[in-house]
């Protein structure tokens, strides 16, 4: 799989705030899909199953089948990807120029 298209589905499944609710609510612990349509009362079962799907294919989301319940678990990989990536460079060159302003008020 191309790197640019996994970081495309990955900003896009983080670019709405109900599925960054689901992968909070999913890095304190496993769920159930009904615990987590529970947690998302405001939203109808498929609006939920719609959302996971966009995490799942964007990698975020594994789910398993144990009996009739599905079981979900976050999957860090793709965030850290990110990090990886941007968001560790894009810190790096901000400590530097925090650093230069620095200096240059001694």
């Amino acid at each position: 799989m191309d790197e640019d298209a996994d970081g495309d589905r990955v900003f896009k499944a983080l670019a709405s705030p109900v599925r960054r609710r689901m992968l909070d609510a999913l890095k304190t612990s496993t769920r159930t899909t009904g615990e987590l349509c529970a947690l998302f009362p405001e939203l109808d079962r498929t609006t939920v199953l719609q959302h996971l799907r966009v995490l799942e294919q964007a990698e975020l989301v594994t789910g398993r089948r144990l009996g009739r319940e599905r079981h979900l678990s976050l999957a860090p990989l793709p965030i850290k990807r990110i990090h990886d990536r941007w968001i560790s460079g894009y810190m790096a060159a901000a400590v530097d120029l925090l650093d230069e302003l620095d200096r240059g008020q001694e």
